[in-house]
């Protein structure tokens, strides 16, 4: 007697491999930028050879479409498994500041331990309890059950002209450093901003908060600074 056994491909992702995914997927989402080799072992912090490695693993899982000295792309179900690693950071920075009240600036690395708990329901029954937010507490869309992102125009500070008022909505750069930054200029998410100046030699922007702060905003910072109009 025979017996042929079929075995099925595994395809449960491990924490590593969803790293990479999320980064691949930020990377060709972000203008100007693609996931190549070099860039995806800059986001990684890791060697270009160990990235090599991964993208031979995760196109032996159909996760990513691969062709050597060509930017990498993820397949409709690594970008899946991208969108919801995506979905529950955010939703879990979201929970983190608004019911345990941490800050803005201290939820980014616990989230990224719990983006990695598998189970959908807890997702689900997460997002219904937070009332199903739209954006995260550093202004980024939080895509639905369905991978769908709410729409949004973004528009950077450094693009205000003289006599504007806005709003803050977000940041480009989430990190410790620059969020720590902006606290000590008393800026965050809901802050509204009078445009005083703008400097055409070094591209600084003269601003007045809502206390009735001057500051001196740098190109760095306001290309990093999601706005929106009041005026």
């Amino acid at each position: 007697m025979i017996i042929i056994i079929f075995v099925q491909k595994y395809k449960m992702t491990s924490l590593t491999e969803e790293n990479y995914l999320k980064a691949i997927y930020n990377l060709n989402s972000s203008k100007g930028t693609k996931a190549s080799t070099n860039a995806i072992a800059a986001k990684m912090e890791t060697k270009a050879s160990s990235v090599t490695d991964m993208i031979k693993r995760l196109n032996e899982k159909n996760l990513i479409v691969y062709q050597k000295y060509q930017p990498v792309y993820l397949t409709e179900e690594g970008k899946k498994v991208a969108i919801s690693i995506i979905r529950k950071h955010r939703l879990w920075e979201y929970f983190l500041v608004e019911n345990l009240k941490f800050g803005w600036d201290e939820v980014h690395d616990i989230a990224e331990q719990l983006e990695h708990i598998q189970s959908k329901e807890l997702t689900n029954r997460l997002d219904k309890f937070l009332d199903f937010p739209r954006y995260d507490p550093h202004g980024d869309p939080i895509p639905n059950m369905n991978g769908e992102f709410p729409n949004r125009k973004r528009e950077k500070l450094s693009n205000a002209k003289k006599g504007d008022n806005v709003m803050v909505t977000g940041v480009k750069d989430d990190s410790t450093e620059f969020l720590n930054y902006l606290k000590q200029l008393k800026i965050q998410l809901g802050t509204t901003l009078s445009i005083h100046a703008t400097n055409a030699f070094d591209q600084s922007i003269s601003i007045q908060t809502e206390e009735g702060i001057p500051i001196s905003i740098s190109e760095k910072v306001s290309n990093n600074l999601f706005i929106k109009s009041l005026s």
